[in-house]
This record gives C-alpha cells, structure tokens and sequence, in this order.
C-alpha cells in the first residue's frame, strides 16, 4: 500500500506541474480550486487502477463518492472561474508573495498554489486511496453505510447551498446584500460543512474497506483548513470589510454546524 500511495503522490505532482505550467501561460491561477476536486478524484482512480480496478463493493462505493463530489465541484469551480476570471484571493496571496518576497509570477504560482496544494489533496483523499487499495472484495460492513449516508448528505448540503449561492449572485436586486436565507440561514458556510461531512463519510466507508486508521489525517486536516486556516476565517475576514450588513448576520447564524438562528 505504501508504495502505491507513493505512485499516486507522484501522479498528483505531476498533475499539478501540468496545471502550473498552464497556469504561466494564462498568469492566472484561480483555477487551481476546480483542480483540488478533481485532482482528488483522479489520485483515487489512479488507486484503485493500481489495485486492477475496484475489488468489491466497498472499493465502487469509494470511488462512486469521490467522483461524484469531485466531478460536481469541480464542474461548479471551473464554471464559475470561466465567468468572473480572475479570484482576488489568489491575487492578493501572489501578488504578496511577488512584491514583498520578491518572487516571480512563476515561482509564486507554484509555492503558494499548485506545489503547496497538490501534497495536501493528495492527504485529504487518502482514507478514499487506501481504502480502494486495502479493498479484499468482501461486502461493505452494516456500520459502513453510515459513511455512505453522511458522505451523500454532505454532497447534498454543499450542492443545495452552491446552487443557492448561484441563484443569490445573479439576482441584480441582491447586489451588496447578505445571503441568509435557505441553508444559509442555518450555517454561514453549507458548502464547507458539505465539504467536511462528505470527507468523514468517506473516512468511515474507507475504514470499514480496510484503510489503516492513521488516514484520519485527511478529514482532521480538510477540518482544520475549513474552520480554521484558508476556509471560513479567510473568507470572513474580506466578507467583513466590504459587506455592510455581515456582523450582524455573524451574531446571529451559526459559524459552521447548522443550527436555528439566534434571536435578535
């Protein structure tokens, strides 16, 4: 096992020079979000192509729900990327990287985006990559299909609250103002909570196909970068300063976990 999952860390890399390289060209590297799905679902068929294909159940199941997340979010990603171009996050983690560390576009894409992302999906797939690899061919456990439960609800929640978000920003009348309604009402981030129910689900289906437990490392990871890191906090933080009105939806809805919102 370690050996393949060593071959599917090289594949990874080798995908994200590829999309480096493309992203030279286009000075642009905003895409690089899209490639975090789908780069995820290519480490875990690249797995399971390892393993001479899916062995049973349990190794359709995994790559069934990576595929399904990763291929949905994926497609939203580079759609959205394709029509608004360029996403000021990224141009202000390159754009300080240029100017206050002298590196070049080049350098910067690479460090601060595709060489730094690429290692960390490949970890936050690894309960799906080494279940798919640890797969004998047996049923899936009864316990296991309380990670394929959560894994669909998870993939669910961030579908109904992107579609949500989409509907919200192309509504003139929205303009500056605060999404609070549907799933938002409940949580300010459902697509992350999404994003993190999806990954323990498939933590829980790969444990019961035979991954080792030391792939916790993926969803406590994908955990952290969503409500502490790159996630949630870097969101806020600009949603704060330029949108009116977004203290005071803090005060009142839930940070992650959907809960009833706060009275008044």
């Amino acid at each position: 096992m370690i050996t393949n999952l060593g071959i599917t860390l090289a594949a990874v890399l080798l995908l994200m020079a590829l999309c480096w390289r493309v992203s030279v060209s286009l000075r642009d590297v905003s895409f690089i979000d899209a490639i975090w799905a789908y780069g995820m679902v290519y480490a875990v068929a690249i797995a399971a192509a390892l393993n001479g294909g899916p062995a049973g159940p349990a190794g359709w199941i995994l790559l069934g729900l990576t595929s399904l997340w990763g291929l949905r979010l994926g497609t939203h990603l580079i759609t959205r990327w394709r029509r608004l171009g360029r996403d000021p996050r990224y141009e202000r983690i390159l754009g300080h990287a240029m100017e206050k560390q002298g590196m070049s576009f080049a350098k910067a894409a690479w460090w601060r985006a595709f060489g730094m992302q690429g290692p960390l999906l490949w970890g936050v797939s690894l309960p799906a990559q080494a279940g798919v690899l640890a797969d004998a061919g047996g049923p899936l456990p009864g316990w296991g299909l309380i990670g394929v439960a959560l894994a669909l609800i998870g993939i669910a929640f961030e579908t109904i609250g992107d579609a949500q978000l989409e509907a919200f920003r192309a509504n003139p009348a929205m303009k500056g103002k605060v999404l609070d309604t549907g799933l938002w009402r409940y949580t300010r981030h459902p697509n992350y909570f999404g994003d993190f129910t999806t990954w323990w689900g498939i933590f829980i289906v790969g444990i019961a196909a035979g991954a080792p437990w030391w792939t916790v490392v993926g969803p406590l990871f994908l955990s952290f970068t969503l409500t502490r890191w790159s996630g949630a906090p870097m969101l806020e933080h600009s949603l704060k300063k330029h949108r009116p009105g977004y203290e005071d939806y803090i005060r009142r809805t839930s940070g992650f976990f959907p809960l009833p919102p706060k009275r008044p």
